[in-house]
């Protein structure tokens, strides 16, 4: 009986597979670390091989897990999105590492391009910023050598992780994306969901070498046989982000998730018509499905998880992640400590790729648990920062605020996001949100539900973080947390 969705989770530090019920219950779940290269400061890529090898790792195990291939109704497709692959169209080896999101290496060429940003924007609700994929194409297509005349001609494939993994998944038959992932890269007319002839022209990206873009939920084709025993349905695909606002059943205007994994990513649903911004926040595709269509504003901080990595793997101030709590708890207050993790650079609302990280007010007294707390406390100060733009931009967001991945589960971190944002902050027992999501996709597009509102829920009740700080403590934590930023980006500008 073939009664179970498997969701592909591809996301930056890990790839996972995780096998649903029909009651939206993950039953069997596999996962494996993601190496990460660092060939030159602000540089980051990931090896597509890896990925794929790992692809088909946890696919596997997930699938034998659950009772066999047979049981496999379809598959959703999550991933990390911007992040930009090349491969060769007719062998399908990849030509060049993937372009990570995170990477910085076209800050110059965006600085460039800077006095279009207005119509950049009008167009793709984006902003020029070496984040998205469009200069990340550009870039590949200029160092890898005869790869520019070859794209032209056909024979290379741009596109971002989902349409590559679509691509093996299916032995190269189907070269496909969504929307969500489409509206990412700076090429899609957002408003018709298409790609635009004249963004292509101005980033120097030939339409020839993009992927057709499908709708989120819907058939993208079926794998081969050989992968897995058998042939498997793609039936959903969304962007990690767009997917955990589905995970959290965000289906309504006004309903909104902040995830907090390797950065943070606050996404509100904004209707079915997309709303442009006065505050340097992106406005994306949420989803599509046959019958419906979801646009999304979103706040992207690049460090929020990757702050707490610092701390522990790169200064040595943590044996875990989890030690972070008790650390921060142990101090009566932050004692005038702040850190700006701005390790590749500031996202919204600043929008400065050449900020770096800094910390100040340090003293003699100032311990291990100052910066450990500095590093916690960050992730909050940032999120309010998105917040008043949202509110801004006339999508205020009154809570409560849904949140999930790595550092939603540190419960300091989380009281005083709530704390901070002076918002009740709920988060699910059930963490993975963006294989949900896609889950949810799949169960669209494979036909098993008639809308995503008709999904099951998932999980047990959230657990509530209420604001508790007096409202002076707040407005003083926040004055030191603005001057923090004033420096840093004073500094990006000297």
């Amino acid at each position: 009986m073939q009664d179970l969705i498997l969701a592909l989770d591809q996301g930056t530090t890990s790839t996972r597979a995780i096998v649903f019920d029909a009651g939206l219950r993950a039953i069997a779940a596999a996962q494996t670390p993601l190496a990460q290269h660092y060939p030159q400061p602000g540089w980051v890529e990931h090896d597509l091989e890896e990925i794929w090898s790992a692809t088909l790792q946890v696919c596997r195990e997930a699938i034998s897990a659950a009772g066999g291939p047979g049981r496999i109704a379809a598959i959703g497709i999550t991933n990390q999105r911007e992040t930009t692959a090349i491969w060769d169209r007719s062998s399908g080896k990849s030509l060049h590492k993937a372009l990570v999101w995170q990477d910085r290496r076209t800050a110059s060429a965006c600085e460039a391009q800077r006095a279009r940003e207005p119509w950049v924007q009008a167009q793709t609700g984006l902003l020029v910023d070496p984040y998205f994929s469009a200069t990340k194409m550009a870039w590949l297509l200029e160092q890898i050598p005869g790869a520019r005349a070859r794209a032209a001609q056909g024979e290379i494939a741009l596109g971002t992780i989902d349409a590559f993994l679509i691509w093996r998944l299916t032995g190269g038959r189907v070269f496909a994306t969504d929307p969500s992932n489409a509206s990412r890269t700076n090429l899609l007319a957002l408003d018709r969901r298409a790609w635009s002839p004249d963004l292509a022209a101005f980033f120097s990206v030939p339409l020839v070498a993009l992927p057709a873009v499908l709708p989120s939920a819907g058939l993208f084709g079926e794998t081969e046989p050989t992968l897995f025993g058998a042939a498997l349905k793609i039936a959903g695909v969304a962007g990690d982000q767009q997917a955990a606002l589905l995970g959290h059943a965000c289906f309504a205007p006004g309903e909104a998730k902040a995830t907090f994994g390797t950065g943070c990513f606050l996404l509100a649903h904004t209707g079915d018509r997309p709303k442009a911004s006065q505050n340097r926040l992106l406005s994306s595709v949420g989803y599509s499905t046959p019958g419906a269509v979801a646009y999304v504003l979103e706040g992207s901080i690049f460090s929020s998880g990757a702050t707490v990595q610092w701390l522990r793997d790169g200064l040595g101030l943590l044996g875990g992640s989890a030690e972070s709590a008790n650390m921060a708890a142990s101090l009566a207050n932050n004692g005038g400590v702040y850190l700006v993790p701005a390790f590749a650079g500031l996202g919204a609302p600043q929008w400065q790729p050449n900020a770096r990280g800094a910390l100040v007010g340090l003293t003699r007294d100032s311990s291990a648990a100052h910066l450990v707390r500095a590093g916690l406390e960050a992730a909050a100060y940032q999120a309010h920062d998105l917040i008043q733009a949202f509110a801004a931009d006339g999508a205020p967001i009154t809570g409560p605020l849904r949140v999930d991945g790595g550092l939603s589960a540190n419960d300091w971190a989380m009281q005083f996001l709530a704390d901070i944002l002076d918002l009740p902050i709920e988060r699910p027992d059930f963490q993975e949100m963006t294989a949900l999501g896609a889950a949810r996709l799949a169960l669209v597009g494979a036909g098993l539900a008639r809308r995503l509102e008709d999904t099951p829920p998932a999980g047990l009740a959230p657990r509530l973080f209420t604001p508790k700080l007096d409202p002076s403590a707040r407005e003083s934590l926040l004055q030191g947390w603005r001057a923090a930023i004033t420096g840093v980006l004073a500094h990006a500008n000297a």
